[in-house]
């Protein structure tokens, strides 16, 4: 939210559209430095400690968010989204829009899956997630989501920062410079990615933007120590650490006082106090030893890799990482981001089933699977689900033909669909044993309270506490926002 009030608006906005050229920046340097500029609610221009605590603009138990992303679009027709016509209509020719303005003949595909209505919510869901099913109470299912591009790199920025274009803060940035960080003495933002390697489109995912850089997410390592450089070499002392630290960050600082909009400074700065904190405080909270031995069980941990596929993992990687993002709530750390999947896009590494949805199910399912059902439970047994956001998704969905364009003929697969797809949250705020929307009777656009992901952002930003319309940061002349300039909705039907 910005601080002044609407009658001062009209006195800023001439003052910028005045102020044009050489003369104007400095103006505005002026006024930026003179703190003219307030910022939205949360974070101000530069201040001592800009991941201090915000209080919430909306009355919210939520504390942290907890995103579970299933990098190369998960499949809605196969997994939540039950659509009897499409299993009648297998092997039939339809006109299919693959990609924007270009229509096809295709074949309808119907799932090979078995869908069950579960619990007292009777929701759908398949067995391809046998144990998430048990959890459908739980949940609240959006079916009716779209989005602008078809292709990955644009989708995936456009489902993290709401923009298809790299530069724009991050939702978790977002987060971060909205309410704050819970923990000083851990990263307020955290993205754990797949061990297969990282998303397309890679670090803009996750960064802060035009925002100061203590907004951008802090990535813990797959495989060896999650952050390194935690232990000083022996024969440095605390305290003599402690004194080198200090003499770096006078630097810094005498350096900033000369740089004053100079964000990667104030970030050094920031990154060498935690760093100095987070030998003491992040092996402990990174330890999983600690847990019980059931609690390993459950989130299966120890299970073995499969040998039936190469690029098979098994849920012991997404398990440890789950369990890890449980861990790091449960000490206030504020926005834990998990992608499955990773790597360059069009192969089975990912959820992009172009060249067979089957053993793309039958390779990511059961990674996730396990590990997600577990933390649902390990949150709600802890007391923890009603503080925390858990969201399920990917940056679109599947088509519900078979996939013709990029397989060289190969059928069995299906193409992006951002025209209609499925997303799950659960937790703090959330209607639970929800069905929200729906997607035509194939499952191919969404046509019953149909939503942009925009509203999705929304929705996520009143959950945690946050207006979308209030949260803003001023950067080139405009009052930015996570959802943009087109009006946004949050989706009051899967509110509590």
């Amino acid at each position: 939210m910005n601080p002044l009030s609407s009658h001062h608006r009209p006195r800023r906005q001439f003052l910028w559209e005045m102020g044009a050229g050489f003369a104007g920046l400095a103006l505005t340097s002026l006024l930026e430095a003179d703190g003219f500029f307030g910022k939205a609610q949360g974070a101000e221009l530069p201040s001592d400690d800009p991941l201090r605590p915000k209080i919430p603009t909306i009355p919210t138990k939520a504390k942290s968010c907890i995103f579970l992303f299933m990098f190369g679009g998960p499949s809605q027709v196969d997994l939540f989204d039950y659509k009897p016509e499409l299993q009648k209509r297998d092997g039939q020719t339809v006109d299919n829009e693959f990609r924007r303005q270009q229509k096809s003949k295709a074949t309808l595909q119907a799932s090979r899956r078995t869908f069950k209505q579960h619990g007292q919510s009777g929701l759908w869901c398949s067995d391809a997630f046998p144990h998430i099913s048990q959890h459908m109470d739980k949940l609240a299912v959006v079916k009716s989501l779209y989005s602008d591009s078809f292709s990955h790199g644009s989708a995936l920025l456009q489902m993290n920062s709401g923009r298809i274009l790299q530069g724009h803060p991050s939702l978790g940035a977002w987060m971060n410079y909205g309410l704050g960080t819970m923990n000083q003495n851990l990263p307020g933002y955290v993205v754990m990615l797949d061990p297969r390697g990282g998303p397309t489109t890679g670090a803009p995912n996750w960064a802060s933007g035009y925002m100061p850089a203590v907004h951008q997410g802090t990535v813990l390592r797959t495989s060896g120590e999650p952050i390194l450089s935690l232990k000083p070499p022996g024969t440095m002392t605390r305290e003599m650490q402690r004194r080198e630290i200090d003499f770096i960050n006078e630097l810094n600082a005498s350096h900033l006082s000369t740089h004053p909009g100079a964000s990667e400074l104030q970030a050094r700065i920031a990154s060498y106090e935690l760093a100095f904190r987070l030998q003491e405080t992040a092996p402990e909270a990174l330890d999983l030893t600690q847990e019980d031995p059931r609690t390993i069980e459950m989130y299966g941990i120890n299970e073995p890799k499969p040998d039936w596929h190469s690029l098979a993992l098994g849920p012991s990687t997404f398990g440890r990482q789950c369990l890890t993002a449980r861990r790091l709530v449960e000490r206030g750390v504020r926005f834990v981001q998990i992608y499955s999947g990773g790597g360059g896009a069009g192969g089975q590494n990912t959820w992009d089933g172009h060249h067979g949805i089957e053993e793309n199910l039958k390779i990511h399912c059961p990674e996730v699977d396990k590990p997600i059902a577990a933390l649902l439970a390990d949150l709600e047994q802890r007391g923890l689900l009603d503080e925390t956001l858990v969201v399920w998704g990917g940056e679109f969905g599947r088509m519900p033909v078979t996939e013709m364009v990029n397989t060289g003929g190969k059928t069995g697969g299906r193409d992006h669909n951002p025209k209609g797809f499925t997303y799950w949250m659960a937790g703090a705020g959330v209607k639970p044993g929800t069905s929200y929307g729906a997607t035509d009777e194939i499952g191919e656009a969404a046509v019953e309270n149909p939503h942009h992901l925009r509203d999705l952002h929304a929705t996520i930003l009143h959950l945690m506490g946050l207006d979308h319309k209030r949260l803003t940061y001023f950067h080139g002349g405009l009052e930015n926002k996570l959802t943009g300039v087109i009006e946004a909705n949050v989706m009051q039907g899967v509110l509590a």
